[in-house]
């Protein structure tokens, strides 16, 4: 007794702990029971799910169990899980029949059951979809298509009603029809209100027709065609502009199928004004053909507008005619303005601004490498977004065009991508130009296809062994000149182009930059050659200004004694002279053309040196060369003293004087005539060097101080030789030059010869013919 007491005591200990940390399990909620039908026509499970609530443990673990109770016959079924779901296998499904289904949740502490359903068995009931779905069409209807199904479970189970949806083939908006009209649908079921030609899609599904239980699953597709139908809408007529191999323009006239094409186009039939008249073609359709159609080119050339009607054919007639004008110039109507363009979520989106309430339509065109589309917007549209299809990477110029009743307007246009990314090749140099210090690039730039994306700016790399130099230029540009430069250097240079979203490098290009810059050459030739020029004028101009000096150096006058003239000068007088006597005296003056000197003796030294000076200076002062008319021309100076011996040295070494006398009394030994007579000195210069004979003489004759000696020489050499000789022993000592005036005469002593014979009287009288040319 004391031990049961003690066992309730622990166990009333335990299960006040376990209520002190644990509650009861939570109320299962949003409990849902469905008798799926499985491939055949039957129901053999009820599925049931619910909501747990509450926690659950290793320890307090809860239990779910389901319960299905037809109350009809009382009978249960029992499924217990500790999941939130379960499967109760029925036998028999209970159709029309009331049904009432549970769950209870179960722990340690306690239990707790879920709402209960209760309703007729069918509505727990969904069905598989129809089956055998069939859709056809009707020739004579071409906006109907006529659908038959099978029903998935027996009218005697169960009866059912019915949805039905349709689309366009390819098109994601499904179309339901009324759900009034398929309560109890005939069958086959009529679809109305179709596009003909037309493939569409339909789907059935089927539910309890007292609108309980569920849907069933769509039925797979099945597809049909609407029967073809005269066109509905007109084509949709626009243009694209090129030009001839002229440069002319031209316009590219181009349409889409009608919207409403209701069959498949086989022709256009296009007509063109001209003039007051229209000129109709027929422009039939490729069968593969789908989308645009390329009609005709015309030229605007000699035309201020071009105004086209076209219209689309199929088998069942013509399409409503759609018109387009276009002009050679846009209409001068008001501008479209603030226009934007941006990409978004894979789309492009566009907005504009137009303040113009005269404008009946919008085009909007995208051109792009090898393509062009366009679509229409209303009247009062302002914002859109392009629905063609567009890929990323691709640029596309968008452009806004209004249209006046049909007439073209001045439009807006923009270049913009669906997406960048990284240029897929670099810009390619195509030629480099090397100065001495720059190098002028010029470079391609990247095809429109190969851009992918905006291009932002070129940076130009260039590279000198291991240093590397950048410049970066604007977009627009496709040349540039590189400087400074460093002359005769090999140069490294590669391009990048950058997008916002990465950059791609050209190849690399290697130039070797001049070794002169253009015009250096020149300028250095030039420079020489003026330097060169200076100096040959310089030259020149010293040669003129000194040309005497280095005519006396280079040409010599060395006259020929052979060819002197001086032994004829005196032909009309007797070419020999008497020979004087040793002992007599007689004086020697030179004559000028307006001189005539005497023979003076006694006359002191110093007269006669003074003498001697005043007929140098006279000799200088009237000098007419060789051969000339001169009194004391001689360079030879024949007195030397102590002021110009040292002086006048060396002008004897280089000259020579030739004389002549011619005496009146003839050779010694010849009978004198009874007239008076005159011994005539004749005088010519020379520069004629002297011979080793004559010169070692003429020394001699310079060594003694107030002496002069003569050299007289005839023009022939025998005379020359003896005469030679007799002035060799000639001594000046007892005679000596005085000067006199001009017009006076001195007579000399009577002096006898050494033989004893009276000498002749020498007097120099005043030249009487003059000096012969030589």
């Amino acid at each position: 007794m004391y031990e049961m007491v003690l066992k309730l005591a622990v166990f009333a200990c335990v299960t006040s702990v376990l209520r002190a940390g644990y509650d009861l399990p939570a109320r299962p909620k949003n409990l849902t029971c469905v008798a799926q039908q499985d491939g055949t026509s039957t129901l053999r499970t009820i599925t049931c799910e619910w909501e747990a609530v509450g926690r659950q443990t290793t320890y307090v673990q809860t239990t779910y169990t389901a319960i299905v109770k037809e109350r009809l016959s009382g009978e249960t079924i029992n499924v217990s899980t500790h999941d939130n779901n379960v499967v109760v296998p029925v036998k028999t499904y209970p159709h029309f029949m009331p049904l009432e289904i549970w769950v209870v949740a179960h722990n340690l502490l306690g239990n707790v059951e879920s709402e209960h359903l209760i309703n007729d068995a069918n509505c727990f009931v969904k069905t598989n979809p129809p089956l055998a779905v069939q859709a056809f069409s009707d020739t004579n209807f071409s906006t109907t298509l006529l659908v038959s199904w099978t029903t998935p479970i027996a009218k005697e189970c169960m009866e059912l009603k019915y949805r039905i949806r349709f689309c366009p083939n390819g098109s994601q908006t499904w179309s339901d029809v009324d759900r009034n009209d398929t309560v109890k649908p005939s069958n086959p079921f009529r679809l109305q209100n179709l596009q003909p030609d037309t493939v569409y899609v339909i789907q059935i599904s089927s539910k309890n027709i007292n609108d309980c239980g569920f849907w069933s699953n769509w039925s797979l597709n099945k597809t049909a065609r609407t029967p073809e139908a005269q066109p509905s809408s007109k084509p949709d007529l626009w243009k694209a502009a090129e030009s001839d191999i002229n440069g002319m323009p031209l316009i590219q006239i181009i349409c889409k199928d009608p919207e409403f094409a209701n069959g498949k186009i086989k022709a256009f039939n296009l007509k063109e004004k001209k003039g007051g008249s229209w000129e109709e073609e027929h422009f039939l359709v490729n069968a593969n053909q789908r989308g645009k159609h390329y009609l005709k080119r015309i030229s605007l050339a000699d035309k201020k507008f071009a105004k086209v009607c076209v219209t689309a054919v199929n088998s069942m007639g013509k399409s409503p005619e759609a018109c387009l004008a276009i002009p050679s110039k846009p209409v001068d109507h008001l501008p479209i303005k603030e226009m934007n363009i941006w990409p978004h979520n894979g789309q492009l989106f566009l907005e504009w601004k137009h303040n113009n309430t005269s404008v009946s339509e919008y085009v909007i065109e995208w051109v792009y490498d090898g393509g062009i589309d366009w679509q229409r917007e209303k009247k009062n549209t302002t914002r859109t977004i392009i629905k063609g299809p567009l890929k990323p990477f691709v640029r596309y110029s968008v452009s806004v065009y209004p249209l006046y009743s049909g007439c073209i307007g001045n439009p807006a246009s923009k270049d913009t991508f669906l997406e960048q990314g990284a240029p897929s090749e670099g810009p390619s140099i195509n030629k480099s130009n090397p100065g001495y210090d720059r190098v002028h690039l010029v470079w391609n730039e990247i095809p429109l296809n190969l851009r992918r994306g905006f291009i932002t700016h070129y940076t130009i790399f260039y590279k000198k062994e291991k240093d590397i130099h950048a410049v970066k230029v604007p977009p627009n540009t496709t040349s540039y000149t590189l400087k400074p430069l460093l002359g005769n250097t090999k140069y490294d240079v590669w391009i990048q182009a950058s997008t916002i979203s990465g950059s791609a490098n050209s190849s690399h290009h290697s130039f070797t930059t001049l070794k002169y810059a253009p015009g250096m050459v020149e300028g250095i030739v030039v420079g020489v050659s003026l330097g060169f020029l200076f100096l040959v004028l310089m030259t020149i101009s010293l040669c003129l200004y000194k040309k005497d000096v280095i005519k006396e150096n280079l040409w010599p006058q060395i006259p020929n004694p052979g060819e002197s003239t001086i032994g004829t000068w005196s032909l009309d007088y007797p070419v020999k002279t008497e020979t004087p006597k040793e002992n007599s005296l007689f004086g020697i003056c030179v004559l000028d053309d307006a001189c005539v000197c005497d023979v003076k003796h006694g006359c002191e030294e110093d007269k006669a040196s003074l003498s001697l000076k005043k007929d140098k200076y006279l000799s200088e002062e009237h000098s007419s060369g060789i051969g000339g008319s001169s009194c004391m021309s001689s360079p030879r100076q024949s007195v030397s003293d102590s002021d110009e011996g040292a002086d006048m040295a060396d002008t004897t070494a280089s000259t020579v004087q030739y004389s002549s006398v011619v005496a009146s009394s003839g050779y010694k030994g010849q009978t004198p005539s009874s007239q008076p007579q005159h011994s005539i000195f004749s005088r010519s210069e020379s520069t004629q060097p002297l011979l080793d004979s004559e010169e070692s003489q003429d020394m001699l004759v310079q060594e003694g101080s107030r002496h002069f000696q003569l050299s007289f020489t005839h023009g022939t050499e025998n005379q020359g030789t003896a005469e030679r000789d007799d002035f060799k022993q000639m001594q000046l000592d007892q005679q000596d030059f005085c000067p006199i005036d001009e017009d006076a005469e001195w007579a000399p002593a009577d002096s006898q010869s050494a033989d004893g014979e009276p000498g002749s009287v020498s007097s120099y009288m005043p030249q009487l013919n003059g000096y012969r040319p030589q």
